[in-house]
């Protein structure tokens, strides 16, 4: 083939407009952007740590937290496979975040910490266990090639290597402690295994799916889902995994074959361990929770006793919060029995719409399993689980979604007769009696912590109130249903029960803040009748994580919309603030949430004396730039009776965000000629929904939404119809079907690798390019390697340069050429 050449003069004409012309980039230079340094400290700040109290009270475990990885650590190689996201260098899990640091400490109120010896130099800790006699700690550290598992002693604090083999932790956490604290169950990689599976780019032909007989299911639009037989050898490879019994000398003895082990749990008595594989056929329409799996009991000497259940591929369960796969389901240990196993069977088809007087039937078999498997327990609606307790006591609860039904119930193991204890909504969150207070028994299994005449404490972490959130202790007496609060938060603080440390003594641990003092663990004595309670001793002293915004102003809001829902806000103003400075911009940050009932959707949340956590990944940074933040904006979106919520979405939405705007600005803080929305995932389909069907904003910024809910037809978020039921409505609600609407400028943020249920990169790039073509100030950010939640550092930065750049522009300094319908914005970005 002749290459064809330019003439001469034209060459000569080209060269100088070729030295001249600007770089071909899709709108400016594609590197990370740095915003200012107030924005900048808030993801560089370490994190403060978390704890864990064994269950004698008397120790501490510290962990102290990784901060945010650099790009280069989600940049290595990750396989997405069957809704996984894989590291196929370790064996494990990608993505994760690590613990680097463990240190022990007596809850006596001593300030010394002791830190762990034996641990690697740069250690990466994750699955972190305590024995079931409180005398040890397993926990594994990850390194580029493999997983490691570790035992500290808590006598010395000193912590070793186990044995030589290498964890598997692909399909959660790799192992499980014996009830003796002398050994555990672990899945690890099999010896010789053997390299890893080549994936050829040359299929051997195409793919298919088929429906044979026409069987109705749907499926919601799941990501990293198997495509090709090579994917199913990388699975299969990567998954598979052998279970053993591991003695603390590092010593193995294999249990059962090598497979996809999806779990390996020993029995209460540690004589059993009940595994289950996940096999053949796998589905390139669901993820490996529904694949084929098997559960079997094998003795801890590794020979098999019992195949409980081998049950199908299930793409076919009901698409609603009250759908559940036929056939037995959920096999699980009794927790204060030596070795009986329970499950659950749907009497329903798992079909929420048939009809149906009991919903579910619960079964037990006992050691050594070869009887038949007797009914323990029928529920009204879907089953949720046991709390057990002893030989005469446990708690079952049930839910179904559709009324928002919430139900608990006594049990009597010893003849199985039940009571109801609690009949609630469980959206009523003025009504939530709290958690049982739980223990580990004997066999180091999670038991409720029952006190004599049948007494247990109960804590709440929320403790909803028309006051606000006070959370609270009280002493509920199982048999005659009688609360008595012993317990309750008090301005000027803000606490939190967190651990029951001694029940008979009401000794509890509890958070303590305020609005200017980061959390810390206090142990303090409940108050009982006639006697004084002594004063909360401080256990922890972490200090204040950015004490340079320390005088940030905050204030909860409580306002009406114009159909009379009671709605709240948390109104951030930047230190120093006076009212006489008039109104300032305004950012608006929400997530909106579905009711049954206009009650429920009134009810008061949050408290003005919780600690002033100002994270970078909401609206709240933003204070520091001279805004006003009405954060955490109320947007209930209530169905009351046989109405569904999303039949007015659109009103209700626009009524809740003007409300709350209203409520700024009678205060005298909010400027309504400068206000921007924002929101994440379904807070940003709410943003580009509040810009399609209102003018309340100057501008929006939507991270990691879905705009066209053509592409869920089988239901989104809370919304059970499919699109064919309701065209209308996923039609009206689609941002991306009313794209011709919106007149205002819209910053998207997405991440390239979204694994959300729904929200595909796509989703962006489409909305990106309708608002596009019809002149909208609109800019596209993809984060390279990000999923649904954006962890690296540099994302973070540039997502906070970003989102200042879009406020800076259009809404603190708007102009008519920064307005103006097709304006292009200038380059984004803060100071560096």
């Amino acid at each position: 083939m002749r290459r064809r050449h330019l003439p001469l003069k034209l060459w000569v004409w080209l060269f100088p407009a070729l030295l001249t012309a600007p770089a071909l980039v899709a709108q400016d230079a594609p590197t990370y952007q740095t915003p200012p340094k107030a924005l900048a400290d808030l993801v560089t700040v370490p994190p403060t740590p978390t704890i864990s109290v064994s269950d004698k009270g008397d120790v501490m475990l510290i962990m102290e937290q990784a901060g945010a990885p650099d790009i280069a650590e989600l940049a290595q190689p990750e396989l997405k496979l069957a809704g996984l996201r894989l590291n196929p260098a370790n064996n494990g899990p990608s993505r994760m975040r690590y613990i680097t640091g463990l240190k022990l400490k007596k809850v006596s109120g001593a300030k010394e910490e002791q830190a762990l010896t034996g641990l690697p130099a740069k250690p990466l800790i994750s699955y972190i266990q305590w024995s079931p006699d409180y005398s040890k700690i397993a926990f594994a550290h990850s390194t580029d090639e493999h997983i490691e598992l570790y035992v500290a002693d808590v006598a010395t604090g000193k912590a070793q290597r186990v044995g030589t083999a290498y964890l598997n932790a692909t399909l959660g956490t790799p192992y499980h402690w014996l009830s003796d604290s002398k050994g555990l169950i672990a899945r690890i990689v099999p010896t010789g295994r053997g390299a890893a599976p080549e994936v050829s780019r040359v299929p051997v032909g195409p793919t298919t799916q088929e429906n044979v007989g026409g069987k109705r299911g749907q499926a919601p639009t799941y990501q990293d889902l198997l495509k090709s037989p090579s994917d199913e050898k990388q699975f299969a490879f990567y998954t598979t995994a052998q279970v053993v019994r591991m003695g603390l000398d590092g010593q193995t003895t294999n249990i059962g074959p090598a497979g996809i082990i999806a779990s390996a749990d020993p029995s209460p008595d540690g004589k059993y361990v009940m595994i289950e594989t996940v096999h053949t056929p796998f589905s390139y329409l669901v993820p490996v929770s529904r694949f084929p799996l098997r559960t079997d009991v094998f003795a801890v000497g590794g020979s098999l006793v019992k195949l409980l259940n081998d049950g199908p591929l299930q793409e076919s369960v009901p698409y609603s919060a009250d759908g559940a796969p036929t056939g037995p389901r959920n096999y699980n240990w009794r927790a204060d029995a030596p070795a009986s196993v329970y499950y659950t069977e749907a009497q329903d088809k798992g079909d929420p719409k048939v009809k149906a007087d009991i919903r579910d039937k619960v079964f037990m078999v006992d050691a050594p399993f070869s009887g038949q498997p007797k009914e323990i327990y029928a529920a009204q609606y879907r089953f949720g689980g046991f709390d057990w307790g002893n030989a005469t006591m446990a708690l079952a609860s049930e839910r179904w979604w559709q009324s928002r039904k919430s139900l608990v119930k006594t049990v009597d193991p010893t003849n199985w007769q039940t009571a109801v204890l609690f009949d609630r909504s469980y959206e009523d969150r003025y009504s939530n009696p709290g958690q049982p207070d739980t223990r580990h028994n004997q066999y180091g299994y999670e038991v409720l912590n029952l006190l004599p005449n049948n007494e247990i404490l109960m804590l709440n972490g929320q403790g909803s109130s028309p006051d606000g959130d006070r959370p609270f202790v009280s002493l509920l007496n199982l048999k005659t249903k009688k609360t008595t609060e012993l317990w309750r938060s008090q301005a000027p603080f803000f606490e939190r029960p967190v651990a029951v440390l001694d029940a008979a003594k009401r000794s509890i641990l509890v958070t303590r803040e305020t609005p200017d003092e980061s959390p810390n663990y206090y142990v303090t004595n409940l108050l009982t009748k006639g006697k004084k309670a002594a004063a909360p001793m401080q256990v922890t002293f972490f200090p204040h994580p950015y004490p340079q915004l320390k005088g940030i102003q905050k204030q909860q809001l409580r306002y009406k919309r114009a159909d009379g829902v009671e709605l709240t806000a948390t109104l951030y103003l930047p230190a120093g603030y006076k009212k006489e400075q008039g109104p300032l911009p305004t950012f608006l940050w929400a997530y909106p949430a579905e009711f049954k009932s206009k009650d429920a959707a009134s009810q008061v949340s949050g408290s003005p004396y919780q600690f002033n956590r100002i994270s970078y990944w909401g609206a709240a940074a933003f204070v520091t730039m001279g805004y006003a933040i009405l954060d955490n904006a109320s947007i209930p979106i209530v169905g009351e009776g046989d109405k569904e919520p999303n039949d007015t979405y659109v009103q209700q939405l626009v009524s809740s965000a003007k409300a709350a705007i209203d409520e700024g600005v009678r205060l005298g803080a909010v400027d309504s000629s400068r206000v921007g929305v924002g929101g994440h995932s379904y807070g940003a389909f709410m943003t580009a929904n509040l810009l399609t069907h209102s003018k309340l904003f100057k501008a929006g910024i939507a991270r990691s939404g879905a705009y066209n809910r053509t592409l869920t037809p089988f239901g989104f978020q809370n919304e059970q119809r499919t699109y064919w039921q309701a065209p209308d409505v996923y039609n009206t609600m689609s941002p991306f079907q009313n794209a011709d609407k919106v007149k205002t400028p819209i910053l998207l943020v997405h991440g390239e690798a979204d694994n959300n249920t729904g929200t595909f990169p796509i989703q962006s790039e489409r909305y990106y390019n309708a608002l596009k073509s019809f002149g909208v100030s609109t800019r596209l950010v993809l984060l390279p390697y990000e999923s649904h939640g954006y962890t690296a550092k540099e994302s973070l930065l540039h997502m906070l340069s970003e989102m200042n750049g879009w406020l800076d522009k259009y809404v603190k300094n708007p102009t008519t050429t920064a307005t103006k319908t097709g304006g292009q914005p200038a380059k984004m970005g803060g100071g560096n």
